[in-house]
């Protein structure tokens, strides 16, 4: 859910502001929402936008699960009215991520609750009931209110995929690698579309896993070594059976030989005069 562009010109500046004890300096005609208010979003359209939106929560938290120094949601309110009402100026975009803040579980975001930071990034689910405004109304927010440095845009239906970065001020296109993968700087990765879904990429090019994938793939690791580990003991296996056959025609040898100089010896020949060459 939106809330249209203020308009700034129609704006009172902001007043005189008193403050008590452990409160922040607020104008004495506000009244103060509540400081954890609650997401004020509609569900998202299909079942292509909501298994989206929980891969790239599911994928970034768990390449970041070391982290706790940022904060990822996906279609949750950002409240960010200047004079902190919860009737004015709030917009929910389908997954964004803010850097340098606490990791922990939040209800909706409040810009005035949260040291005055917007997103870093926002990724927009494209529809056919929001697609002319997240190309247009929202980008214009992103671009000149929130001045989120990174914005793109995916369909999962059509898979059409845009982004772009801020430079002085104003989106500009980010150029695609061959791959049409697009750079996010916030992030340090790429985002691409793979198997008709936007996933992330490492810098190496490396699809950025989900839980499950990992497990998947340590799983088939395993059994790769394990394969590894099972032909090993079958070379070492075939080797040791070679030796015992080599052993034992070496041994069949030995005795044949001793067999013949006892019979020479019957016969008053000394095989050891007769060199080695002749018991061989």
């Amino acid at each position: 859910m939106s809330a249209a562009i203020p308009d700034t010109a129609t704006q009172p500046p902001f007043p005189e502001t008193v403050a008590t004890a452990g409160e922040a300096a607020v104008a004495p005609w506000v009244i103060l929402p509540p400081t954890d208010l609650d997401s004020d979003e509609p569900e998202l359209e299909s079942y292509q936008h909501l298994q989206q939106l929980l891969l790239l929560l599911k994928c970034l938290d768990w390449l970041w699960q070391e982290r706790t120094d940022y904060f990822a949601a996906g279609n949750l309110t950002i409240y960010y009215s200047a004079r902190r009402l919860k009737t004015e100026d709030f917009h929910g975009p389908d997954f964004f991520v803010v850097l340098d803040t606490e990791k922990r579980p939040r209800k909706s975001w409040m810009v005035w609750e949260e040291d005055g930071k917007y997103p870093n990034i926002i990724v927009e689910l494209l529809s056919y009931s929001t697609a002319n405004q997240d190309r247009g109304l929202k980008k214009q927010i992103y671009q000149d209110i929130f001045r989120t440095p990174d914005y793109f845009w995916f369909d999962p239906h059509s898979l059409e995929f845009a982004g772009g970065h801020l430079v002085n001020g104003l989106y500009e296109a980010i150029a695609p690698t061959e791959q049409g993968w697009l750079w996010s700087e916030q992030l340090g990765l790429y985002l691409g579309v793979d198997h008709e879904q936007l996933r992330f990429f490492t810098p190496a090019g490396e699809r950025v896993p989900t839980p499950e994938e990992s497990a998947m793939q340590a799983q088939q690791q395993l059994g790769t070594e394990r394969q590894r580990a099972n032909a090993a003991q079958q070379r070492a296996d075939t080797e040791r059976q070679r030796a015992d056959a080599a052993q034992q025609r070496a041994d069949a040898e030995q005795q044949r030989n001793a067999v013949l100089a006892a019979k020479l010896r019957e016969l008053g020949i000394d095989p050891e005069a007769l060199g080695p060459k002749a018991l061989g």
